[in-house]
């Protein structure tokens, strides 16, 4: 099971020795994982969408891969990647977006000396991590 959140404890500090009605407060901070690649935070889910950033490290890319439930909108926001969608291979860099169609093959790679930071936006009638056909994988994972 993936954990999606993680909780963070903050005290509070009581003001002129008065007791605090709340001596803590609860904060949902969102986990990262992390992949040979970089790392992936879920922001945001729900039904047919999840929002993630994700971060690729420089000379590092991700499996060469399709989906078969989902679509993909991806917002460059830092870095310089080479993107490969079905037959075209180009660059993208910050500011620009990317939208990966149902059952595209694609990958991105970060051709920078900087991490490449992506928000992306899932869209399909399943959104779960398992829903990735890797063709191609530089870490050896199953395809």
């Amino acid at each position: 099971m993936v954990r999606l959140f993680s909780k963070v404890t903050i005290s509070r500090k009581k003001r002129n020795n008065l007791p605090s009605t709340f001596d803590y407060v609860s904060i949902l901070k969102p986990a990262t994982e992390e992949r040979p690649w970089g790392t992936f935070t879920v922001l945001d889910e729900g039904q047919n969408y999840k929002v993630k950033k994700f971060v690729v490290l420089p000379k590092h890319r991700l499996s060469l891969q399709y989906h078969n439930k989902r679509s993909e909108n991806w917002t460059i926001v830092a870095g310089k990647a080479l993107v490969t969608r079905d037959n075209e291979v180009f660059e993208v860099e910050a500011g620009q977006t990317v939208y990966i169609p149902l059952k595209a093959i694609h990958r991105i790679e970060n051709i920078g000396l900087e991490p490449v930071i992506v928000i992306e936006v899932q869209y399909g009638s399943y959104v779960g991590e398992d829903d990735i056909v890797r063709l191609e994988d530089d870490y050896n994972r199953n395809t």
